[in-house]
């Protein structure tokens, strides 16, 4: 079956009535071209097909502000057969956490990714030992105890969870014994070694303090309401919570250190959600930004001395280009203009934009959302997952935004201008001059089912060249969409390795340099919003774009420069071993 067969067999599977009309079918196969392709980039809903099929737990009505946020995604490699496996968020309920709670994510181990381009995956969370009951946010894969096995922490409502892993899709619960556990409302969670002493350590943020058994009334007040609707309470109106920075000791334990690195928002307590390692200053040190609901937004330059100053006002982050602070969920950091500096793109809440920070070096940022056509189109929208990722192979990172609103009751209001609660994705793609176009309907996004969607974790699923996508929705099932771009462009992928510590090289930048352009990218555990992408670097490469040099800084701050290779490696995946250059090459998937 080709991939244009395929397209057409999942809309047929997906329909209502079991088949569509000619013209959509037509529509499909023959769409105008757009830059010479036909569609510029496309995607396929293999979410029934995949076998990713448990449904995230809330509640119909979201009455409290808990019930609205739940919903992370990880793709990473669990058994090390070279192909991502999957965990998912699985969220609960007022009542349901009262009793117990639900699992808090869910495990997936693909399995047959040498046999099919079509990714299929099977659950196995009960034998993989993540069974930890409690109220889910977000989860995150990395090495802590650099024994060369990624290990999972899930972040919580009311705790979080630590799995270290001990084999293949296979871990024990070490929460309570590493420090980890924690309490209140912990969402955003992402790994880096920030002190640089080769141990991973990893910043959790912090939203806001609710108590089950006080909980404010639904309605009641004016931070209740919304265009004259009453809804759910919070964030405004609601107390804040702390942000945590636990160092690892490398005995297996953490220290919690938030205060003392300068970290802790312990005196404003904003309201905490997406969080990102960089190094958006090139100084070769981990800074952090924090995304805050209804609130400023934080950025922390590393020191080099275990603390950070917040830089997050003077480098014109904190608030939008009008002075304006943002509902912002989501985060992600990427070199989308090619300049060498890695620039920041947030997600925000409806009747705002989500906002795109150009990173001006020593001068800060500036907020060019709107002159790059990333602002406008989102201001309907709720946004929350998001990626800079170059879903064309063109050279140019692209975003895909996920959308959703946090109230059900906001159907009463719908109208050409207010957007429902489920709500349609939004793809830039990226046009190599600064701006972006939107294009989500030629991608086929528009056929999706709306729903009201949270997590989204980007990285190659059946190793092809092409960057997916899994989502988490709200309240129902996850959405799995297979990147089905077809064009003569090629891929690269490079799989870091570190000798000694921090093996997964979690921090780690690398930089193409190619016959056309240099490009950059860093290893990140934790992003998006709640979730975690691949942690292979993937770079696209346009044309007849060939590559000249590799060059690796190490997240201890050695560096590396490979400039020949034994074989070509575009179109390949690359492992490259710290102090032993390129170790393996693997053939990607033929489309």
């Amino acid at each position: 079956m080709t991939f244009k067969e395929l397209i057409v067999d999942q809309f047929l599977r997906c329909s209502t009535g079991g088949q569509l009309p000619l013209l959509a079918i037509f529509a499909v196969l023959c769409f105008a071209p757009a830059h010479g392709q036909s569609p510029a980039i496309s995607f396929t809903d293999i979410s029934v097909a995949s076998g990713i099929n448990v449904p995230h737990v809330s509640t119909p009505e979201k009455r409290y502000i808990v019930e609205s946020m739940s919903g992370g995604a990880a793709v990473f490699d669990c058994d090390g057969d070279g192909f991502l496996d999957v965990a998912t968020v699985n969220g609960s309920s007022v009542d349901r956490y009262k009793k117990g709670g639900d699992p808090m994510i869910t495990l997936y181990r693909q399995v047959n990714g040498d046999k099919s381009k079509v990714p299929t995956f099977e659950n196995i969370t009960q034998s993989s030992g993540v069974t930890r009951k409690g109220w889910g946010m977000a989860v995150t894969a990395a090495d802590y105890d650099n024994d060369g096995v990624l290990d999972l922490l899930v972040t919580g409502f009311g705790g979080n969870a630590l799995y270290h892993g001990i084999g293949p899709c296979r871990y024990e619960d070490v929460t309570e014994k590493a420090g980890l556990r924690g309490q209140g409302f912990m969402t955003g969670a992402a790994w880096s070694d920030f002190d640089r002493d080769g141990l991973l350590d990893v910043f959790i943020a912090g939203y806001v303090k609710i108590d089950l058994n006080d909980l404010p009334v639904f309605g009641r007040s004016q931070t209740c309401s919304y265009k004259g609707i009453r809804v759910q309470c919070g964030p405004r109106g609601l107390p804040g919570e702390r942000d945590y920075l636990f160092h690892n000791r490398g005995n297996g334990t953490f220290d919690e250190v938030a205060v003392k690195a300068g970290v802790a928002d312990l005196t404003t307590k904003y309201f905490g959600l997406g969080v990102e390692w960089a190094d958006y200053d090139n100084d070769g040190w981990p800074d952090l930004f924090v995304a805050n609901d209804s609130s400023p937004n934080l950025l922390y330059r590393n020191d080099h001395n275990g603390t950070f100053t917040d830089v997050s006002f003077a480098a014109g982050v904190s608030y939008n280009r009008s002075g304006d602070e943002q509902g912002t969920m989501g985060v992600t950091w990427g070199d989308y203009d090619g300049d060498g500096k890695l620039d920041l793109f947030v997600t925000n809440f409806d009747n705002e934009y989500n906002a795109l920070y150009k990173n001006l070096g020593a001068k800060g940022f500036l907020d060019v959302a709107l002159e790059a056509g990333v602002g406008a189109p989102s201001i309907p929208y709720v946004g929350w997952g998001t990626s800079f990722a170059d879903l064309d192979n063109d050279g140019w990172l692209d975003l895909l935004v996920v959308n959703g609103h946090v109230y059900p009751q906001i159907e009463f209001a719908k109208s050409e201008t207010q957007m429902g609660f489920r709500q349609d994705l939004l793809l830039h793609r990226n046009l190599g001059n600064g701006t972006f176009e939107e294009i989500s309907g030629q991608a086929g996004l528009r056929k999706l089912p709306l729903q009201s969607r949270r997590g989204a974790a980007f990285g190659d699923l059946n190793n092809d060249g092409l960057i997916d996508v899994v989502i988490t929705n709200i309240g129902e099932l996850p959405t799995v969409l297979l990147n089905t771009t077809e064009n003569a462009n090629q891929s690269v992928t490079l799989n870091l390795v570190q000798s000694s510590s921090n093996k997964y090289a979690i921090g780690a930048r690398a930089t193409l340099k190619t016959s056309k352009r240099s490009m950059i990218g860093e290893v990140k555990a934790g992003s998006s919003y709640l979730s975690q992408n691949d942690l292979r670097l993937h770079f696209g490469l346009g044309g007849n774009e060939t590559i000249d040099s590799i060059e690796i800084r190490w997240s201890d701050g050695t560096q590396e420069k490979i400039d020949k290779f034994s074989t070509p490696v575009q179109g390949r995946i690359v492992t490259i071993k710290q102090g032993s250059g390129v170790v393996g090459v693997t053939d990607i998937r033929k489309r």
